[in-house]
């Protein structure tokens, strides 16, 4: 699978580091109860389709990525960056 990452240009999957779905940055309130923060760090959904995940550019710009992806066909639709471009 490639990636084209907006800074660098099409890329081997590699070069990334994969996070999971964009929805882990919904994180429980800091007194939640233990048993919503064990779901959140421990339970992930596997769906089927459409899918924005979150990728880490780790041998490349550093940045990280929103992947929108079909996990049936492996069809990159969007990639995008989750924060503007960083200062250089």
């Amino acid at each position: 699978m490639r990636l084209k990452c907006p800074l660098c240009g099409d890329r081997d999957r590699r070069e990334f580091y994969y996070y999971g779905s964009d929805d882990y940055l919904a994180r429980p309130a800091a007194d939640a109860p233990a048993a919503a923060w064990d779901d959140h760090l421990h339970n992930r959904d596997n769906p089927a389709g459409i899918t924005r995940d979150l990728w880490y550019h780790e041998q490349g710009c550093a940045q990280w990525l929103r992947v929108t992806r079909n996990t049936v066909t492996h069809e990159i639709s969007a990639v995008e960056l989750v924060a503007g471009r960083a200062a250089e």
